[in-house]
């Protein structure tokens, strides 16, 4: 396998990096180290030029990994303008993300398709969507991230609904019963 262009490669740090945000928990984020880790790709076939004339097209299975950041899919399309990615697709039956917060929690993401706009910084995950994390979980049809503004809506269409879970924080012990005084029974 030849190596892969420079271009798929930084679009599929972004694309990793900007999902993954979507997930966390307010004030938990995607590992931050993982970006300066390397990142591997293995895909059965990469197609593109090595200018802006047409998109990179990685199919037959493309495996991304970088540090904790997992990402399944069968075809990635990552397109540029002048060198500079500015948009990847992510197909696949289904597409699954897979990453470790900074605070050491697991987080599982499915879709059908994930979209990432880098030059708006948003993220369409679109087919049966499934976000999984031990404080709750997200499903449904559709989920839109705005990066710059943190805004998530998520919306159903007329095959399904939008499910949410939110599990409690950690529950406060139950307060100790008092003992019982002398001379009452």
């Amino acid at each position: 396998m030849s190596p892969l262009p420079a271009k798929p490669l930084a679009a599929a740090l972004l694309v990793g990096a900007g999902t993954l945000l979507m997930l966390a928990a307010p004030g938990a984020w995607a590992r931050s180290s993982d970006r300066n880790q390397a990142m591997d790709i293995d895909a059965g076939n990469s197609s593109g030029a090595l200018d802006d004339r047409t998109p990179t097209v990685l199919s037959q299975g493309v495996n991304i990994s970088q540090g904790s950041l997992k990402i399944e899919a069968s075809t990635a399309t990552i397109t540029t303008r002048g060198g500079d990615p500015v948009r990847a697709v992510l197909v696949g039956g289904p597409v699954k993300l897979s990453q470790q917060l900074d605070d050491g929690t697991p987080m599982n993401a499915t879709a059908g398709r994930v979209d990432y706009d880098l030059t708006t910084e948003v993220v369409v995950f679109t087919g049966d969507v499934r976000i999984q994390q031990p404080r709750g979980s997200l499903s449904g049809p559709r989920v839109v991230y705005n990066m710059k503004t943190g805004m998530v809506n998520s919306s159903s269409d007329s095959t399904g609904r939008v499910k949410m879970t939110i599990q409690p924080r950690r529950a406060a012990p139950a307060p100790a019963k008092p003992a019982p005084k002398k001379g009452t029974n």
